[in-house]
């Protein structure tokens, strides 16, 4: 499988999803500022890598695999929650690289500021795609097995998306 970008995907929203999604993300952001200017950077810092807009891209994946199904005339409520789960899980992957990014960054910016963000971006990069590729090659290994494993099952639930 090739990661590629797709803006198709921005048609299915409205403007008004965009709203929330854009509201929600300031809001978290001042939260923090003011966090971090009652309780110190230290503090703010942790509300910072609160993901400010995971909850409202979740519900909104969701909303629309199910609006998509059902203009195809089938019932989308497993499809919605298995869409939005791959985004969760996506969230995940995603934070590990920021992990990485952070324990780099402060390990190195003492040294040299330009290095250290340098080597934090090129962290970043490596965890990510590690942690995608071992995620991809887990769910591979699970669906072979899950294939070999049992015989030809006619409850939908137990099929992939």
């Amino acid at each position: 499988m090739i990661v590629k970008v797709s803006l198709s995907s921005l048609k299915d929203g409205r403007w008004y999803e965009y709203l929330v999604r854009f509201v929600l993300g300031g809001a978290a952001t001042v939260l923090t500022g003011l966090i971090s200017s009652v309780f110190g950077a230290f503090v703010g810092g942790l509300f910072l890598a609160l993901p400010a807009i995971f909850c409202a891209s979740a519900t909104l994946i969701e909303k629309h695999e199910q609006r998509r199904k059902r203009e195809a005339g089938l019932d989308g409520r497993r499809r919605g929650q298995q869409a939005a789960g791959l985004d969760a899980a996506g969230a995940a992957l995603g934070s590990l690289g920021m992990l990485a990014f952070g324990l780099t960054f402060s390990l190195l910016v003492t040294t040299s500021p330009p290095l250290a963000l340098v080597a934090a971006l090129i962290a970043w990069m490596l965890v990510s795609v590690v942690a995608w590729w071992a995620w991809r090659r887990t769910r591979e290994f699970a669906r072979r097995g899950r294939i070999a494993g049992s015989t030809k099952s006619t409850n939908r639930a137990d099929h992939p998306l």
